[in-house]
C-alpha cells in the first residue's frame, strides 16, 4: 500500500515514422531490356510478409541443411541464450526487493570470566554457555518506486536480450547465404579460367604446328605461352578465396575447421526468387529487431531516470529482530527468554555536493542519447531496405548485359580460332580475344552471384520472418516448425 506511486517518466512505444515507402518515387519492379538476352524476372510484392525460413527461397537443399546445422550449433547464438537467462535473473532477483529481507542467526558461545571482573579477594572464576537464536527482518517499503522503475528498466533488458538474439539469428542465416552465394560465385569464376585456359592451350598448339610448318613467327608462340601464363596465373588465388569460403562456412557451422562442411554450392543450384516481399514501413519498425532492441533500450534508460529521481526521495526502512537467549540450548524459546527489536526510519540526504541531483541529469542525458540511438536504427533500416532495393532494380540489367557481352566475346573467339587455324588473322586479335571472354566470363559469373546477394541482402535488411509466439526456450524448433507449417 505504501508503493502508491513511481516517480519518472512513463514509457510508451514511439509511434511509426509518417512515410509510405523506401523511395521518393512509387516503387517499381527489377526490369530488363526486352530485345536483350533473357534473364529471371523478378517483381516486389508491397504489404506481403517475410516468410520465416526465407533461405528456403532460394530451393537450395544444401543450403537448407547448412542453416539448420548452424542454427544448432553456432556458439555466437548460444552466447545470445545465455545473455537473455542472465537479463532474466537478473530482473527476477530485483523482484525480490518487494517482499521483506528475512535471515536467521544462532551464535552458541562459551564464555570464561576472569576473577578480576568479580572483585578483590574472590579467586574463583566463572564460566557459562550462552546460546543465542535471532532473525533479523528488514523491510523498505518501495514508496516513490524506485524498485519499481529497476525491475522496469531490468525488465526491458530482457526483451532487449531477445532481440539482440533474434538479430543474432537473422544475421548469422543471411552470412551463411551470403557465404554460400560466394562460394558458388567462385567455383564459377574457377570454372570459366579453366575453361579459357583450355582454350589458350587449344591455341597455343595451333601456332606450335603452325611455327613448325613455317606458317607462324616463334613471336607469336611467346606471346600466347605468355597469355596461357597469365591465365594460370588467375586461378590459385581463386582457389585460395574457395578454400578460405570454406573455412569460413565451417566456421559459421560451429565446426573446427579440420571438420569441413559436406555442403558445396553452385550457382546453377540456386534459384532466384520471383516475388520479393516488401514490408510497409510501419511493420519494417516492428519487424527490426535491431530496432526493437534499441526501443527496449531506450525503455530501460526511461525507467532508469525514475530510479535517480527516486534516490533524491526520502528512504524509509522498517526492522525488526525477534530471537531468544538462554544458558542452555533446551531452554531456548521458553517464557522469558524472548526478546524482540522493532524499529523505523527515514532518512533524507540534506547536501551531498549535487551528487545525487547530476545523476539524475546524467539518467535524463543517457535517456536523450538512447532516443537519438533508436531513431538512427530506424533511419538505417530504411536506409537498408532502400539501398537493396535499387541494387535489385540495377542488378537485372547488369546480369542481361554481362551475358550480352559473354556470349559476344565467345562468339568473337570462336571466328578468331577459326581464322587463326586459316591463318587468316594476326597474334594481336587471338590475344585480345581471349582476354576479352575471359573478362567477360568472370563478370558474368559475378553478376549472377551479385543478384542472389542483393536478394538476401532485401530479406536481412526487411528483418527477416521470426514467428511472434516463439518461447525463448524452444525458439529453434518453434522457428523450424512455423515455417514447415506456413509452407504446408
Amino acid at each position: 500500500m505504501l508503493a502508491s506511486c513511481a516517480v519518472g517518466p512513463n514509457f510508451s512505444s514511439p509511434p511509426a515514422p509518417d512515410v509510405a515507402g523506401y523511395t521518393p518515387e512509387k516503387l517499381q519492379s527489377p526490369g530488363s531490356d526486352a530485345a536483350g538476352p533473357r534473364v529471371t524476372r523478378q517483381r516486389f510484392v508491397n504489404g506481403a510478409d517475410i516468410p520465416t525460413m526465407w533461405w528456403a527461397a532460394f530451393r537450395s537443399t544444401p543450403l537448407n541443411e547448412l542453416i539448420r546445422l548452424t542454427v544448432e550449433h553456432n556458439p555466437s547464438l548460444q552466447a545470445a541464450e545465455a545473455s537473455i537467462r542472465m537479463a532474466n535473473y537478473n530482473a527476477l532477483a530485483q523482484r525480490g526487493l518487494f517482499f521483506p529481507q528475512v535471515g536467521a542467526n544462532f551464535t552458541p558461545s562459551d564464555q570464561l570470566v576472569s576473577n578480576a571482573q568479580s572483585g578483590p579477594g574472590n579467586t574463583a572464576q566463572e564460566r557459562y554457555s550462552l546460546y543465542t537464536a535471532q532473525l533479523n527482518i528488514s523491510f523498505v517499503p518501495d514508496v516513490w518506486g524506485e524498485n519499481i522503475r529497476n525491475v522496469e528498466s531490468l525488465d526491458a533488458l530482457t526483451e532487449q536480450a531477445k532481440f539482440q538474439l533474434e538479430a543474432a539469428y537473422l544475421a548469422l542465416t543471411a552470412n551463411v547465404v551470403t557465404a554460400a552465394i560466394q562460394e558458388a560465385s567462385l567455383r564459377g569464376q574457377i570454372a570459366a579460367t579453366e575453361r579459357i585456359i583450355k582454350i589458350e592451350r587449344d591455341i597455343l598448339g595451333i601456332l606450335k604446328s603452325q611455327f613448325n610448318a613455317g606458317q607462324a613467327a616463334q613471336v607469336d608462340v611467346l606471346a600466347q605461352e605468355a597469355a596461357l601464363a597469365q591465365s594460370e596465373q588467375t586461378l590459385p588465388p581463386l582457389q585460395k578465396q574457395l578454400a578460405v569460403q570454406r573455412d569460413l562456412l565451417t566456421a559459421l557451422a560451429g565446426q573446427f575447421s579440420a571438420d569441413e562442411i559436406l555442403q558445396k554450392f553452385d550457382l546453377d543450384r540456386f534459384k532466384l526468387p520471383a516475388n520479393l516481399p516488401v514490408s510497409l514501413p510501419s511493420t519494417l519498425v516492428a519487424q527490426r529487431p535491431d530496432v526493437r532492441a534499441a526501443e527496449a533500450n531506450m525503455h530501460s534508460a526511461s525507467a532508469l531516470v525514475g530510479v535517480a529521481i527516486a534516490a533524491r526521495l526520502p528512504s524509509f526502512t522498517i526492522s525488526a529482530n525477534p530471537g531468544s537467549i538462554a544458558f542452555q540450548t533446551a531452554q531456548l524459546f521458553t517464557p522469558g527468554t524472548l526478546f524482540y527489536t522493532v524499529a523505523g526510519s527515514a532518512t533524507q540526504t540534506l547536501f551531498d555536493g549535487f551528487t545525487l541531483y547530476h545523476k539524475q541529469k546524467a539518467a535524463e542525458a543517457a535517456l536523450d542519447q538512447a532516443n537519438a540511438q533508436y531513431r538512427q536504427a530506424v533511419i538505417t533500416a530504411f536506409q537498408n531496405v532502400a539501398d537493396a532495393l535499387r541494387s535489385l532494380q540495377a542488378d537485372a540489367r547488369a546480369v542481361q548485359a554481362a551475358i550480352k557481352a559473354e556470349n559476344a566475346a565467345k562468339a568473337s573467339l570462336d571466328i578468331v580460332q577459326k581464322q587463326l587455324v586459316l591463318g587468316q588473322v594476326n597474334q594481336v586479335n587471338v590475344l585480345n580475344a581471349q582476354q576479352v571472354y575471359l573478362n567477360a566470363a568472370i563478370t558474368r559469373v559475378q553478376a549472377v552471384a551479385t543478384r542472389l546477394s542483393d536478394t538476401a541482402a532485401l530479406f536481412l535488411a526487411l528483418g527477416g520472418g521470426w514467428p511472434t509466439n516463439c518461447p525463448t526456450s524452444d525458439w529453434r524448433g518453434c522457428v523450424f516448425e512455423t515455417s514447415v507449417a506456413s509452407k504446408t
